[in-house]
């Protein structure tokens, strides 16, 4: 994959401190999200050994003599897509047992390895797990990591700028309409990046839904991601998802789980707090990615452009998962969540930090911003005292403005803009 070597993945310092001091580092993340490049640049910088089980040969030696195949391995060595393996992880488990060296094994996988029951049985304890993303906005810029949205989000370090930023207006839908993954970011076109994201989807279905069940409707599984694109960021309905495919909810949870072991979906769970007692208990669906859900939706910036409303849904997970994409650099250790109570006050999403400090981000499409908007913001900041720490509403304005103590209207670009000066 060599459409994404010209971007910078923050990640890797973190690979680097993994590799110091742990024998087995797993790279895990949707396939095509740059796994493969970020592990061949730390085995060309620590001397490991590539191997692909996406080559044929490679997979049929490594699941018919795993111990075998083990035994004969370099002292260092990147095994890829490594789920699509699971009988190598007890071979592992014995070598690493018998020499615990860090650094010794890189293993990748397109699928949740942390789902996977054999990897956690058998490597616990000897293994780290680093998630990749599609690329983060503030990659995509090229633009310095940090301090980041994060930091200045937990700081409240939202102050009016004397030099308004632009707003976005078509450029914001842009952005939500192309997503993250490096090989669609390379494709010259709108309509270029729509195909490499349709076939992706189907590859997907394909080859890696294969490996990892037996499923009898696979038919079923495209169509069930695509309504799950008209679901984005709305509260899981699984009777919305199982009524059109004409199958018992229980499949549909099955296959959905499936569709979230390979990121291509994630649930959102619901904040809960002992003081709060009408709270709603479902999470919320996203899609993985937004340049995925707009070609699975059909939907273009032209159409956008059109019906601005249809884009609330998709700028909502667009917020969150870039939200996420922040996190998996940073040194504190965060946790997503969202707010709705049964009288429909809601917070997007909540961010807890280190099982402290909290903050909560409301996410318009338009450049309007009033005070009713900032009414789940409030509710949490009143119920949580001192732990919470701010609250921003998104907008496509010009500038940061206060709402009250601790509370912010934020132009879009603060979220992967270098510093805070002009937002």
């Amino acid at each position: 994959m060599a459409e994404d070597v010209e971007y910078p993945r923050f990640v890797l310092p973190r690979l680097e401190a993994m590799l110091a001091d742990t024998p087995v580092v797993v790279i895990h993340g949707p396939r095509q999200c740059g796994k493969s490049t970020l592990a061949r640049l730390a085995a060309d910088r620590h001397g490991h050994t590539c191997l692909t089980l996406d080559d044929d040969n490679i997979l049929r030696a490594a699941r018919e003599d795993p111990v075998g195949f083990c035994a004969n391995l370099p002292p260092k060595v990147v095994i890829d897509e490594i789920q699509r393996a699971p009988e190598l992880f007890t071979s592992i488990k014995s070598l690493v047992d018998r020499d615990r060296r860090p650094g010794r094994f890189i293993l990748t996988g397109s699928a949740n390895v942390l789902l996977l029951p054999r990897l956690g049985d058998s490597l616990a304890g000897r293994m780290e797990v680093l998630r990749l993303t599609p690329l983060s906005q503030i990659e995509i810029e090229r633009a310095s990591p940090g301090p980041g949205f994060l930091e200045r989000l937990f700081a409240a370090d939202f102050s009016v700028s004397s030099v308004p930023t632009p707003r976005l207006g078509d450029e914001l839908i842009e952005r939500v309409v192309r997503g993250g993954f490096p090989p669609a970011l390379a494709r010259a076109t709108s309509r270029r990046r729509r195909d490499w994201h349709l076939a992706y989807a189907d590859s997907l279905v394909q080859r890696d839904i294969r490996d990892l069940a037996n499923i009898r409707s696979l038919e079923s599984i495209p169509r069930l991601l695509e309504l799950a694109a008209t679901q984005t960021s709305q509260l899981f309905n699984a009777n919305a998802l199982s009524a059109p495919l004409e199958l018992a909810r229980p499949t549909v949870r099955e296959y959905l789980s499936l569709l979230e072991k390979l990121f291509l979906i994630e649930l959102l769970p619901p904040w809960h707090h002992n003081r709060l007692k009408r709270l709603v208990k479902t999470p919320k669906l996203h899609l993985a990615d937004t340049g995925l859900a707009a070609a699975l939706l059909g939907l273009d910036v032209a159409a956008f452009k059109a019906d601005r409303t249809a884009l609330g849904p998709l700028l909502e997970s667009f917020v969150c998962q870039e939200l996420r994409r922040l996190s998996t650099w940073a040194d504190a250790s965060y946790r997503f969540s969202h707010y709705r109570d049964k009288d429909q006050v809601e917070v997007d999403v909540v961010i807890e930090r280190n099982g402290r400090d909290l903050c909560g981000v409301e996410v318009k499409a338009s450049s309007t911003v009033t005070s009713a908007d900032f009414a789940g913001l409030r509710r949490m900041q009143e119920v949580c005292g001192p732990r919470f720490k701010c609250g921003v509403v998104f907008h496509d304005g010009e500038t940061s403005l206060p709402f009250g103590p601790n509370l912010y209207a934020v132009p879009y670009p603060a979220l992967w803009a270098a510093d805070n000066t002009h937002v």
